[in-house]
């Protein structure tokens, strides 16, 4: 199976990306967590960035708030797919965050998932891992199971009380 890379910016932005790396355990995904900078250290994160491919990566999400442009940088040095993940802060509460991530110029796309949407981001690059993967791919229909399993448990709850 094809490894995940987690990237975020600084340190600060684990609390937030933690729950994308717990996602990915909990589909039995190998994945790797780094901090790099598009910004502090360019040369690093283009050269892992480059690399990613031969080194068994299947696809890379990249975190960072505050107009940063690490998933943007990352997907200039590499052909695989970038899931952005837009973290909230700053001055404007994420919104500068959310722009830099999802307006990409045409032909280097990064997949933008919602602010702080680090859950969301592990289950999109599931996906995209689970197309030859048929393993994964049962992984995540079970996990839509459950998850209408529980909708129909706090349906029926909910149609109780009221009865």
């Amino acid at each position: 199976m094809k490894k995940v890379a987690v990237i975020m910016g600084s340190d600060s932005d684990w609390p937030n990306v933690k729950p994308a790396c717990e996602q990915l355990s909990q589909f039995g995904i190998p994945f790797e967590a780094h901090i790099m900078s598009a910004h502090r250290t360019p040369v690093q994160a283009a050269d892992f960035a480059k690399n990613a491919r031969k080194n068994g990566f299947g696809a890379l999400i990249c975190a960072a708030g505050m107009a940063a442009h690490l998933a943007g940088a990352f997907a200039a040095n590499t052909t695989l797919p970038v899931i952005g993940i837009p973290l909230k802060g700053g001055a404007m509460d994420g919104l500068d965050a959310l722009l830099a991530t999802v307006q990409m110029p045409s032909g280097i796309p990064v997949a933008t998932v919602a602010l702080n949407g680090a859950k969301n981001a592990a289950v999109l690059a599931a996906q995209i891992l689970a197309v030859s993967d048929d393993e994964l791919a049962a992984r995540l229909d079970a996990a839509r199971d459950q998850m209408a399993e529980q909708i129909a448990q706090k349906e029926a709850k909910l149609q109780a009380e009221l009865a």
